[in-house]
C-alpha cells in the first residue's frame, strides 16, 4: 500500500503540470488579456489608454513573452511558493486565496457531507422498497432535482424564500448581516448559519440526486448477491443483513462518486458564491475571469487541481478500508 501511494504521488506531478499548462495556454492564446481590459479594449474595460501606455502595461505584466517562456517563469516561481501578484490590486495571490478559502471549504464541505448523509439512506430505502410507491416517489423527486440547474434553483429560492415576492425567511446575500459586528458570539453564529442555508442547499441537492441514484443501484446489486441470500438463510435479522452485509459492499461504488463529486462542488461554488455575493473562492474566480486576472486564475486552478487529484487518491485508500479484499500491493 505504501509503494502504491508513493507511485500515485509521483503521478500527480505530471498531471498537475498538464492541467496548469493547458490552463495557462488557454489564457495566453485568447483574443483578450488584462492589458486590453484595463485599457478599455474589452467588455467592461477601464479608462481608454494610448497605444504606448497599453504597451507599457503589456511589458509590466510580462504579456509580451512567448507563452511557453512565460509558463516556465510561472512554474519556477510557483515551485518556490510564489504565485505572483494579482493584476487587479497587486496583492499576493496566495494571500487573496487564503482569505477566501475557509468560506468555500465550509460551504462545499457542508454540501458534500449533507449529500452523503441524505443520499445513502434515500438510496437504501428506494432499493429495499423497489417498485413500490416509496421507490417511485424518491425516484421522481430525485430526477426533478437533478434536472434543475444550480443557478436556476438559487434564483427560485431567492424569489420564494429570501426577500422576493413571497416569503422572507432567509437572507439572500452576504455571509452576515450588516450589524454582525455588534452581535455576541451565539447570535453571530446563528446569523452566519442563516446566511449559509441557501448556498449549501443549492450545492447539495444536485449531488444528493446523483449520489442517491448510485446508492440505489449499488444496493440493488448487493442485495442480489449470494452472500446476502446466505445471510438470510442463516436466520439473521433483515436489519443486520442490510446494514452489515449489503450496505458495506454497496459503499464501494459510492466512494468513486466521492472523488467525482468534489470537483463538481468546487465548480458549482463559482456560480453559487457569485449569486449570493459570498466572498469565497468561487466569487474570486468569477471576478478574476471577468477581469482576466491571470495570476489569480492560475493560483485557483492549481489549488482546485491539487484537491481533485488528492480526492482520487483518498478514494483509492478508502477502497481498502471498506473492502479488505482489495489490495494494491
Amino acid at each position: 500500500m505504501t509503494h502504491y501511494i508513493i507511485r500515485r504521488f509521483l503521478l500527480l506531478v505530471p498531471t498537475l503540470f498538464g492541467i496548469t499548462l493547458l490552463t495557462f495556454l488557454l489564457i495566453r492564446l485568447s483574443p483578450t488579456n488584462a492589458a486590453l481590459i484595463k485599457g478599455g479594449g474589452g467588455e467592461g474595460g477601464g479608462k481608454a489608454m494610448t497605444a504606448e501606455q497599453r504597451e507599457q502595461i503589456v511589458k509590466f505584466y510580462g504579456l509580451d513573452k512567448p507563452p511557453l517562456v512565460a509558463y516556465g517563469n510561472w512554474v519556477g516561481k510557483a515551485m518556490r511558493g510564489d504565485l505572483g501578484n494579482s493584476f487587479a490590486d497587486h496583492r499576493p495571490v496566495a494571500d487573496k486565496i487564503l482569505e477566501r478559502l475557509p468560506l468555500t471549504i465550509s460551504i462545499t464541505g457542508s454540501a458534500l457531507i449533507l449529500s452523503y448523509f441524505l443520499a445513502i439512506p434515500l438510496g437504501v430505502i428506494a432499493a429495499i422498497k423497489r417498485g413500490q410507491v416509496v421507490d417511485r416517489t424518491i425516484s421522481f423527486v430525485v430526477f426533478v432535482l437533478y434536472s434543475i440547474p444550480s443557478f436556476a434553483a438559487a434564483l427560485l429560492l431567492i424569489l420564494f424564500v429570501a426577500g422576493g415576492d413571497y416569503l422572507n425567511l432567509l437572507p439572500m446575500y452576504g455571509i452576515n448581516s450588516i450589524n454582525a459586528s455588534e452581535m455576541s458570539l451565539f447570535p453571530w453564529l446563528w446569523d452566519r448559519i442563516l446566511h449559509m442555508i441557501l448556498p449549501v442547499v443549492c450545492l447539495t441537492y444536485a449531488s444528493l440526486a446523483s449520489i442517491s441514484r448510485y446508492a440505489r443501484v449499488s444496493m440493488l446489486e448487493a442485495l442480489s448477491q449470494d452472500f446476502v441470500r446466505t445471510a438470510r438463510a442463516k436466520g439473521l435479522r433483515e436489519r443486520v443483513v442490510i446494514l452489515r452485509h449489503a450496505l458495506r459492499n454497496a459503499l464501494i461504488p459510492l466512494i468513486t462518486i466521492f472523488a467525482l463529486e468534489l470537483p463538481v462542488l468546487i465548480g458549482g461554488a463559482i456560480i453559487i458564491e457569485s449569486i449570493f455575493t459570498l466572498p469565497g473562492m468561487g466569487q474570486l474566480m468569477f471576478q478574476s475571469l471577468d477581469s482576466w486576472d491571470e495570476p489569480v486564475i492560475m493560483g485557483i486552478t492549481v489549488l482546485a487541481a491539487v484537491v481533485t487529484l488528492l480526492s482520487y487518491l483518498v478514494a483509492d485508500i478508502l477502497y481498502v478500508i471498506v473492502d479488505p479484499r482489495i489490495s494494491y500491493e
